[in-house]
């Protein structure tokens, strides 16, 4: 074979092996962000199971957990009844 030949085929192996290397790493670290991404939704089911923030602080909030203390402070900003009392009195105004 000429040497153009040889130089040209083996520079294109070489452009290929480096081009499968870049591409490994490429899919290692999109798996690794994947990963951390899953922890950090798994890590967020806590909220559901932690107790309250305010709970020694407002009676209110004893016996919630910090998810249901976010839904009540939506409840009460968006002005929804937090009693069924409240929700019986709103049903015989109508």
């Amino acid at each position: 074979m000429k040497k153009s030949t040889v130089v040209t085929v083996l520079s294109s192996a070489f452009a290929a092996i480096a081009g499968i290397f870049v591409y490994k790493s490429y899919q290692e670290k999109a798996k690794q962000e994947a990963l951390e991404k899953d922890v950090d939704m798994h890590n967020s089911r806590e909220i559901d199971q932690r107790e309250s923030v305010e709970a020694d602080v407002d009676s209110a909030e004893k016996g919630l957990t910090q998810l249901d203390s976010a839904y009540r402070d939506e409840w009460q900003a968006n002005a929804f009844p937090q009693t069924h009392r409240e929700l019986d009195e709103l049903e015989k105004d109508k």
